[in-house]
């Protein structure tokens, strides 16, 4: 699990992917669009579920005020993650954008039936992927009201 902050009392942002050029490109979307965030990186589902768990090491992790979420990862699927996010009563307020390279209408609906909040399907050129995360920075980071942590 990795972090970056760039800004203490920044939004909490939980991306779960296993490409590192994605995260890469993701990371350097977000400082490029100035965005205040502390993101943290799950590469696969399992990872993710102890991270929102605050199982072991993670014991004092934040919560996250938004779940950026790739369908296609190791050890614990995506689709197993989003389910499993949205069965729970501690971390189902949580907005999860699924970031994905399937364009699938089987995914898209599979998501939206488990409660995603959103389906993007990434590009598969730079600019166009730069494009996207700052959309997600405008709408979900900046003109959204995210729920913060709730006691359960």
């Amino acid at each position: 699990m990795r972090s970056i902050g760039t800004n203490a009392e920044g939004l909490e942002v939980l991306l779960v992917e296993d490409s590192p050029g994605d995260v890469r490109l993701t990371r350097e979307a977000l400082k490029d669009a100035k965005v205040h965030v502390n993101l943290h990186v799950a590469p696969d589902g399992a990872e993710a579920m102890a991270f929102l768990r605050r199982e072991g090491q993670y014991g004092s992790v934040p919560r996250p005020d938004l779940i950026l979420l790739d369908l296609n990862l190791p050890k614990k699927d995506g689709r197993e993650v989003l389910a499993e996010i949205k069965e729970s009563p501690s971390l189902k307020s949580i907005p999860v954008v699924i970031l994905t390279t399937s364009a699938s209408e089987a995914d898209i609906l599979r998501s939206y039936r488990l409660h995603a909040n959103c389906y993007i399907t990434k590009p598969v050129d730079l600019e166009g992927f730069l494009q996207v995360v700052h959309s997600i920075d405008n709408f979900w980071l900046s003109v959204v009201k995210l729920p913060r942590e709730e006691s359960v």
